[in-house]
């Protein structure tokens, strides 16, 4: 069940346009199951070695870089976020709001 949870996360995450990002709530709230915030967490953080899934985009719902931990290196998240023209400063999204993908809006509704 969790890797259809997964999966069905991971496709929505491969479609946040480069230099934008989203948060695991606006993705739960896509998937219909708006409480398993925690739960995309947990399909980011099995995302790591899955290269084909832009995990970096994915941030909470204050623009914090709360799954930095879980990419190599102590800045690899925020380096491929800045990579892609989103700023950040102290592990946090600067103009978040201007950034900010909200798959609700931006892709057709769930069946």
């Amino acid at each position: 069940m969790a890797g259809d949870f997964f999966d069905r996360v991971y496709a929505v995450v491969v479609q946040i346009p480069a230099g934008r990002v989203t948060c695991y709530g606006a993705i739960a709230a896509y998937l219909g199951t708006p409480r398993s915030s925690r739960a995309v967490g947990y399909a980011m953080n099995a995302a790591h070695n899955k290269p084909e899934i832009p995990a970096q985009r994915v941030v909470n719902r204050k623009g914090l870089l709360t799954g930095k931990h879980h990419f190599q290196g102590t800045n690899l998240m925020a380096q491929l976020l800045e990579s892609e023209g989103v700023r950040i400063i102290n592990d946090q999204v600067q103009d978040f709001n201007e950034v900010f993908w909200d798959p609700v809006k931006e892709l057709p509704p769930l069946e």
